[in-house]
């Protein structure tokens, strides 16, 4: 695949190659990529600490860069603009625009425009090249359009299968598990963490909203307070909540494995909380009202009953035994 953009799957093989001792040539050839290829991608996303290559990192890095405003195409060619408006003025749809267009000059590139160019357009004034007013041709007539992305987009995620085998068995500490708990009619929610061999859970925040931002934000501060050592996996469902698990897991060193759709039981020990969790945050009641110090209270309380799964021992018990072990380490 030369010449397209490394995807984050060859950025695991890379960074998993190098700590390995594979040279660039080898990778390369592993790859299919040009050695070249491979050393640039290296030498562009070196963390600055200690001069490693992460995968993760290098992948939201990428993104950033990606991420620069570019000028639409119509901004850029105002010919095909013109043409564009006069044909919003006759009430004809973006998709047929575009259909017409591709269909009337198969062979001239400069013709061809895609329906979402011709959204954004209009609706993303300062850099689109079509007039404000024109969104009044459109069927909907909206001043913005309406996303159809939700809370955001699962994309590069880290299936079930992948998940290291010593998280299923509970043989090694630090493998989490994730959910949201939603309230009354679905206006409010709470985040949950888990740790699959000690039961121990966390809860935090989430007052506003759980767009794919507040997420991850209130997710990564949560995250700060366990012992890196202690951050082995984190597994959640497909919700699109964590649309933003790549930034997530570059800022916390922790890698995101999603359930397979439909397998809610991949996530068991979640689905188990949940259920315990509910005891302090019913269903049906309005779950912006508790602060973050009114869940780690309830938190802590799940926390102190004795589970006949841990031989009687609270998961605060277990847990503190973890922590002892890993700052003894």
């Amino acid at each position: 695949m030369p010449g397209k953009r490394l995807t984050l799957e060859e950025r695991r093989f890379i960074e998993g190659a190098r700590r390995d001792g594979l040279s660039l040539r080898a990778i390369g050839r592993e790859l299919a990529r040009p050695h070249t290829t491979i050393s640039r991608e290296i030498e562009r996303n070196r963390q600055a600490l200690n001069g490693a290559y992460r995968s993760v990192v290098a992948e939201f890095r990428t993104r950033q860069r990606a991420r620069r405003p570019k000028p639409f195409r119509l901004a850029r060619h105002r010919w095909l603009a013109r043409r564009v408006e006069r044909l919003l003025a006759r009430k004809w749809s973006p998709e047929q625009i575009a259909v017409k267009f591709r269909r009337d000059h198969p062979d001239d590139p400069r013709w061809w425009v895609s329906s979402e160019a011709i959204y954004h357009s209009i609706y993303v004034q300062g850099r689109g090249g079509l007039r404000a007013e024109l969104n009044q041709h459109l069927k909907s007539k909206r001043a913005t359009r309406k996303s159809d992305t939700g809370v955001g987009q699962l994309v590069d995620q880290v299936h079930f299968s992948n998940r290291p085998a010593e998280a299923t068995d509970r043989a090694v500490p630090g493998h989490w598990e994730g959910d949201l708990l939603l309230g009354a009619g679905g206006l409010s929610q709470v985040g949950m963490l888990t740790e699959r061999m000690t039961r121990f859970t966390l809860l935090f925040a989430l007052p506003t909203d759980r767009r794919a931002a507040t997420v991850r934000a209130a997710l990564t501060k949560i995250v700060a307070t366990i012992p890196k050592q202690l951050r082995r996996s984190l597994t959640w469902d497909n919700g699109k909540e964590m649309a933003e698990h790549v930034a997530f897991s570059a800022a916390t060193d922790l890698q995101v494995y999603f359930c397979d759709p439909g397998h809610p039981w991949q996530r068991g020990t979640a689905e188990n909380t949940i259920g315990l969790v509910r005891a302090y945050l019913p269903k049906g009641e309005d779950l912006s009202r508790y602060r973050q110090r009114d869940l780690a209270n309830f938190a802590e309380m799940l926390n102190e009953r004795p589970r006949e799964t841990l031989g009687w021992r609270s998961p605060a018990e277990a847990y503190a035994d973890l922590l002892n072990g890993a700052m003894t380490a």
